[in-house]
């Protein structure tokens, strides 16, 4: 998990003041990154060159975001993401993840979300457009 000195790599926020939002790079070597919340997670690994010169898609271990509901690690590339609801992360609209389907259509209802998205669904524009309100 993310300590007091772990910031963000593309906001610069400490992400442990932000227990419910945190996202996760791992690299096979060992290393990891840590994200304010699954957007800036995105916002990386669209920008591989720019927040981790050096590093490559094929070298990452593992990805994992917070579940909203249960506060647990999960496989971010499992989960479901809601957009365009009314709950903001530390970064305002963010990526909302579920473990389900089924929790995430929950969620979109109870919380006026817009879209349901899988992984492979976020493209390069969409946590930039996040940023500007548009789902």
């Amino acid at each position: 998990p993310p300590g007091p000195r772990d910031l963000c790599p593309v906001c610069g926020m400490v992400v442990s003041k932000y227990p419910g939002w945190t996202a996760s790079v791992t690299w096979r070597d060992g290393h990891a990154h840590y994200f304010d919340g699954a957007k800036d997670m995105f916002k990386f690994l669209y920008d591989l060159s720019r927040y981790a010169p050096g590093h490559r898609r094929a070298d990452i271990a593992a990805l994992f975001v917070t579940e909203y509901y249960d506060l647990m690690r999960i496989d971010a590339r499992q989960a479901w993401y809601v957009i365009g609801s009314d709950v903001l992360g530390p970064m305002g609209h963010e990526f909302v993840p579920l473990a389900s389907r089924a929790d995430a259509e929950e969620f979109m209802r109870d919380h006026k979300g817009r879209r349901i998205l899988g992984f492979g669904q976020i493209d390069r524009a969409l946590p930039e457009a996040l940023d500007s309100g548009r789902f």
